[in-house]
């Protein structure tokens, strides 16, 4: 019998927990089933105490393995020390005013685990508030929605070596796994495994919204029906497009409503919320002046999205300019999307170089890769590829100049080309598709026109410039305005 056996079964007899988990809402309830079924003693907690004892009756058999606690002292005390907490509660206050409960019931050694979606720098905040007090804080991203915490989700954790130690067993065990690895790793101090997740949700707008493009330019312009775009869609998931977010869409287009027959797709409104992780990308990307502009257009076009009534208004109002164009074949759309899918990534893992740099992370970006292969939402066959770039020769660090990436682009920027161009003639918007190729076209001249926008300010701020020959400021000899 294993040491963690023991342990386990030792923990079992004296009814004392292996973890404990505060939260029971959808991603708390599965990863607390996850972990029973994986065979660890759960401690479980919740706000809501009326909410634990039907949560203890529908785990079944695996209510054994589960102790409901309604009283915070009792759900600590349930635990082993060293104990690892995980909280499964909203982000921001509620987990301020949660540490604070329970800061005074915990001893030295234990570990708070936060597994929400935090803001990477409340989790460095808090990190460093409990630093010398002998508690550890840990920010872990969790992907993979309700059935990926079920099941095995893709899971990014920051912390302290003393934490992962302690937590290590337990993560590996209940991760999602790709070829017998688990889709979890240890990424660095304080926020790393937070941020790193934010990026993840920023890449999973932009592939989303790219995803909803080539719907789009297929329905508006194609005069496909939800049936005829899923069917491509599945047959897509069969080449380098495999992803899970290729997979969900196909299976929604050939959804059909209940109650009117109707393909699902074409009952739903066209608005889409947003939890605010896209953004938060966005704007750690602008702090750090890094482009993301896929991850913008994605951003931008939720919010465009929200304006229905004045897109209603509009649409008789507005002149449509369109012109004559072929629809993009098939074969086109799969390898524009290819196109765009890389560039939006390479855009992420630049935020994620950059923010390594600035907040001395040190992240492992082949491993990060391939912690996403399997659980996360933006898991896809094109992940293993962008793990074995960051392991070989990557010129200026940069994604796209990997020597796999760059055959894979050559193969597939005609195609975007096409697509972006048939858009724009045929009226269909393309933020996400265009924003990509724009940022290719921008990457690939080596010299840009940088030189008017230092004119300009010069011009009208005496902003200076630097010459293309020697070093310092200077100011140009401007002719007046006529």
């Amino acid at each position: 019998m294993t040491h963690g056996t023991q342990a386990k079964t030792e923990t079992a007899e004296t009814g004392r927990a292996d973890i404990g988990v505060y939260g029971l809402g959808t991603m708390g309830s599965a990863l607390a089933l996850n972990l029973a079924d994986r065979g660890f003693n759960v401690a479980v907690s919740n706000r809501e105490a009326e909410w634990i004892a039907p949560f203890l009756a529908e785990a079944g058999p695996l209510a054994a393995r589960l102790t409901g606690a309604e009283r915070l002292e009792d759900f600590v005390a349930a635990i082993t020390p060293p104990r690892s907490i995980l909280f499964m509660i909203p982000s921001g206050a509620p987990v301020d005013a949660m540490i604070e409960a329970i800061k005074p019931l915990l001893g030295t050694g234990d570990t708070i685990i936060d597994g929400g979606n935090a803001d990477f720098h409340d989790t460095r905040r808090r990190s460093a508030e409990l630093e010398g007090t002998g508690l550890h804080f840990v920010g872990m991203g969790v992907s993979g929605g309700e059935a990926g915490a079920r099941n095995g989700p893709s899971m990014m954790v920051g912390g302290s070596e003393h934490s992962w130690q302690q937590f290590q067993p337990m993560a590996e065990a209940i991760a999602a796994r790709f070829n017998g690895a688990p889709c979890v790793a240890h990424l660095g101090p304080d926020g790393a495994g937070h941020f790193v997740k934010t990026v993840h949700n920023g890449i999973e707008y932009a592939d989303m919204q790219m995803i909803a493009e080539v719907y789009g330019l297929l329905r508006d312009a194609g005069g496909q029906g939800a049936v005829e775009i899923g069917n491509l869609f599945a047959d897509w998931q069969k080449g380098p497009l495999s992803s899970y977010l290729i997979e969900v869409s196909a299976a929604a287009l050939l959804s059909v409503d209940k109650q009117t027959g109707a393909p699902m797709v074409d009952v739903i409104r066209d608005q889409a919320g947003q939890k605010g992780t896209g953004r938060w990308t966005l704007i750690e990307a602008l702090k750090m002046g890094q482009s993301a502009n896929t991850i913008e257009a994605a951003v931008g076009a939720r919010g465009w999205s929200s304006e229905k009534s004045v897109r209603m208004m509009a649409a008789p109002l507005l002149p449509e300019g369109v012109q004559d164009a072929p629809l993009p074949e098939s074969g086109d759309l799969e390898q524009a999307l290819l196109a765009g899918r890389i560039i939006g990534h390479a855009q992420g893992f630049r935020i994620l170089t950059a923010a390594s740099a600035e907040f001395d992370w040190g992240l492992d970006l082949a491993r990060i890769s391939e912690i996403w292969r399997a659980g996360c939402i933006i898991r896809s066959a094109l992940l293993d590829e962008f793990a074995d770039a960051f392991r070989g020769e990557l010129p200026g660090g940069h994604l796209i100049l990997a020597p796999a990436m760059r055959k894979r682009l050559e193969e597939s920027i005609p195609a975007l080309r096409r697509v972006v161009a048939a858009g724009a003639l045929l009226g269909v918007a393309l933020p996400a598709l265009s924003a990509a190729l724009a940022w290719y076209d921008s990457m690939r001249r080596a010299r840009g026109t940088a030189n008017m926008i230092q004119a300009q300010r010069d011009f009208f701020g005496a902003h200076g410039f630097e010459r293309t020959e020697g070093e310092g400021k200077f100011h140009g000899t401007w002719n007046p305005l006529p």
